[in-house]
């Protein structure tokens, strides 16, 4: 008996892999069980069929990590719970090292993952073989090992969730595809099927590398395309026995998997091979690519060498099939900007069995509850620009991201595809200047500049990179004399209207109720306190606001503020991003260097801290904001950009005098640890409050008709905090702290870092991160422990703070 379609349903997934039947598991373990999941073939018959099945945990971010853990997890229950096999075992992971840089990767990673207890043993030559007796380890400088990783059979754990969704009510129907979603008044109401349509309160959007297409249909930009990825099976050979774990050797771009005595051996090469430009055929259903062994050839040679017994071992299988990769490697997933009731899982990079468990959990939990039960914002759909989804961009950035799966996670890494894409009006003046730039949302920004007869590339390494030297003269001529910083690539945004002071009264934390020409830091908070945007809000006028975010953010916080305008509010926003260059005057000689090339007065009097208004500036009208990012007297000037190349050349002619600088974002990276000041991303995110993170002096607790995110506030206000953000500098001066590394208080992990540079003007590596709070415990808790941090398995003494270590009354930045 065919199951007819039923006319509506709480939400409707689309896509049948094992990122879409771990949804619907999840949804119906929550309550939501009014769940139909829509296959345009067969289960599974998309990717998830060839995946080769390997559960590794340890990621490059916490949160990341944590999910895979859960999934792990999950799947070791999963067979019990619904009577399906999913050959799912626990034989662990070996990943070799055989240069310094790769190994320091894994040892940061290792320390990284005793913050949540998941066991990573760090091994050497030795300790590798005696895991996997059958490889060669003279060349290895070492390795690590993780018991609790595993493998699995990727369609039977599909299955298994899909019995489990079905024994929770959900309704899956296959050769059911779907044609279109309907969309009214910008909200998606339903799909709509060749069996008929079906109306919807959400539609989740998981269907692997269809899922740009579909997206598409609606105006929604899913910035994903299709590689070739290629494996081989051999036959059984000596050796080869059950327990052997599944192993990578990252520096030859493979990774092995025993598989019934026989080698599933893969690759990760460095330069991939899209698929699917024209187009994915309507019949596509547990299809095979042609092979080509002449771009596989150079992983099978290194594999040999790394495993000789493979030289005389026979070929059962030589499979090649498209998977799904992205601009940054890191999977979409969330509400879409584009469309209300829209949710997006797709673009796994490879990694979709050993995620599709923590996807499962936290998408549903979104669905539920309008918020991510976690911080996300590392995968959320809404960190992409629009101009990521085009076909030639996507093209040329896979070739390269398929390969950086296995690629050291070098500091400071920049794309080497797809470049050139956003360039300030400034962008041949910096080249002219020696700028190496770096990309932040497609804009090419100067990182830091290479002084005559430097060349302006990056040469990579956990240690002193070869731009140390050049960012730290930057770093201290803002601290010690004045730079001229690039900042363009600053979202921002109009609010116009006779509602915009009511409409943003909500949603900043901070009081914007201010006489026009003020300038108000705030932070955008949602119902639980989480902090969703960390920005600047000047008052132009009585009806009229700009908003002033970081680049990445530039479709997130348009989103936030959109949808936070009510229907009946006479409010308009409008991104202004492209009508500005942004050139920022730091330092304590920029208020004598300015006042040089403007007739109006600078004057700490006449135009205090956080003041903003119209200046004359050689033969332009600018916009300049006293604020500044990196802890010095100074202005952002925001200039029309037909006028920036002329502010520009008057800036620099008339600084000449003045010492005036070029300064990379580099050294704002560096300036602003210094000082203390947050970055949304890593500092702070959606999961952590004003009162966790040192900004409660940025809440406007009484003011009229309160806030959105003040009433979660003030109860933990009365609860007291469990976790508090901290200021760490390590009293040795040679190590460099990044992110990620746990810090210990008298000899007990209480956090790790969430942001790491070294501070020139402060002589050593500085952090911020977060210290956990015993019950009871306050800022005692910090001022009097003895702190350390672990850098690549050695601990460094560090001094806590919980004030900034540079200028803690701010005297520099209103002098």
């Amino acid at each position: 008996m065919t199951k007819s379609l039923p006319n509506q349903a709480e939400v409707v997934i689309v896509g049948g892999g094992v990122i879409g039947c771990s949804i619907a598991y999840h949804l119906t373990k929550i309550g939501i069980t009014d769940v139909v999941l829509l296959e345009r073939k067969q289960l599974t018959s998309g990717t998830t069929w060839h995946a080769a099945g390997l559960i590794g945990q340890l990621r490059d971010s916490q949160n990341m990590t944590k999910l895979a853990k859960y999934t792990a997890e999950l799947y070791l229950d999963l067979e019990e719970e619904t009577g399906q096999a999913t050959g799912y075992k626990v034989n662990g992971s070996l990943s070799l090292a055989t240069t310094a840089g790769r190994m320091e990767d894994m040892v940061r990673r290792a320390d990284m993952a005793k913050v949540f207890g998941l066991q990573v043993d760090v091994l050497g030559p030795d300790g590798c073989k005696d895991h996997y007796p059958l490889i060669r380890t003279d060349d290895l400088v070492g390795g690590i090992f993780i018991p609790s990783d595993g493998q699995a059979d990727p369609v039977s754990i599909t299955q298994a969730l899909a019995k489990g969704a079905r024994n929770g009510g959900t309704k899956i129907f296959e050769n059911t595809a779907v044609t279109g979603v309907t969309v009214e008044d910008g909200r998606a109401v339903g799909v709509t099927t060749e069996a008929g349509e079906i109306s919807a309160k959400h539609i989740v959007l998981a269907c692997g590398m269809w899922t740009r297409f579909l997206g598409a249909t609606i105006g929604v930009h899913v910035p994903l395309h299709a590689c070739e990825h290629f494996y081989i099976v051999t036959e059984p050979f000596e050796g080869v026995t059950p327990d052997l774990p599944v192993m990578r050797d990252y520096d030859a771009w493979a990774y092995y998997k025993e598989d019934a005595g026989k080698i599933l051996l893969g690759a990760f090469e460095p330069v991939a091979k899209p698929w699917g430009m024209e187009g994915i055929s309507e019949d596509f259903c547990f299809d095979q690519l042609p092979d080509d062994f002449d771009h596989f050839e150079p992983v099978l040679v290194k594999a040999i060498e790394r495993m000789p017994a493979l030289e005389t071992a026979g070929i059962q299988t030589f499979f090649c099939g498209p998977e799904s990769f992205t601009p940054d490697d890191r999977y979409h997933l969330g509400p879409v900007p584009e469309v209300e009731n829209v949710f997006v899982a797709a673009g796994l990079n490879s990694i979709g069995i050993q995620s599709a468990g923590g996807i499962g959990k936290v998408l549903a939990d979104w669905i539920r509850d309008g918020l991510p039960p976690m911080d996300l914002v590392g995968v959320d759909i809404r960190r992409n620009m629009p101009f990521q989804s085009g076909g030639k961009y996507l093209h040329d950035r896979v070739k390269e991201t398929l390969g950086l799966l296995y690629a050291v996670h070098w500091p400071f890494y920049q794309y080497k595809t797809s470049r050139g894409v956003r360039r300030t009006p400034l962008h041949d003046k910096h080249a002219q200047a020696g700028a190496c730039f770096g990309e932040t949302a497609g804009w090419e920004r100067p990182n830091w500049y290479a002084p005559k007869g430097v060349e302006p590339v990056y040469e990579y390494s956990y240690t002193r990179q070869n731009w140390f030297e050049h960012s730290a003269a930057e770093h201290m001529a803002v601290r010690e004399g004045v730079g001229l910083i690039d900042m363009t690539s600053f979202a921002k945004f109009r609010l116009q209207g006779r509602d915009a002071e009511a409409v943003l009264s909500q949603v900043c934390a901070n009081e914007v109720a201010v006489p026009p020409g003020r300038v108000v830091y705030t932070q955008w908070l949602n119902e639980r306190g989480g902090i969703e945007a960390d920005l600047t809000v000047t008052r132009l006028a009585e009806d009229d606001y700009m908003v002033v975010t970081s680049g990445g953010s530039q479709v997130r916080d348009f989103h936030w503020l959109q949808s936070h305008i009510p229907d009946d509010a006479n409010a308009i926003a409008t991104d202004v991003t492209s009508g500005y260059a942004v050139l920022a005057v730091m330092g304590p000689k920029a208020r004598d260097f300015l006042q040089t090339l403007t007739p109006d007065d600078l004057s700490n009097d006449a135009f205090p801290f956080a003041s903003s208004r119209e200046i004359e500036l050689g033969y332009a009208q600018v916009r300049a904001s006293r604020i500044t990012y990196v802890g010095e007297l100074g202005w952002e000037l925001y200039v029309p950009s037909e006028f920036a190349g002329g502010v520009y050349e008057t800036l620099v002619e008339g600084g000449v005098g003045f010492g005036l600088r070029h300064v990379g974002m580099h050294a704002v990276n560096s300036l602003r640890m210094e000082k203390a000041y947050r970055h949304w991303g890593h500092d702070i995110t959606n999961e952590e409050t004003p009162l966790e993170s040192g900004l409660g002096f940025a809440v406007a607790w009484d003011k009229a008709g309160g806030f959105i995110g003040r009433d979660a506030l003030v109860r933990q206000r009365s609860a007291g905090i469990s976790q508090r953000l901290v200021q760490f500098i390590l009293t040795d001066p040679e190590p460099l702290l990044y992110h990620n590394e746990p810090v210990y208080r008298d000899g007990e992990i209480v956090g790790y870092i969430t942001s790491g540079m070294y501070g020139h003007a402060l002589g050593g590596a500085v952090g911020l991160g977060y210290v956990k709070f015993p019950d009871g415990a306050d800022a005692d808790f910090v001022n009097t422990g003895k702190f350390e941090i672990e850098v690549v398995g050695v601990k460094y003494p560090a001094q806590a703070s919980l004030r900034p270590l540079y200028d803690p009354k701010n005297a520099r930045i209103r002098a």
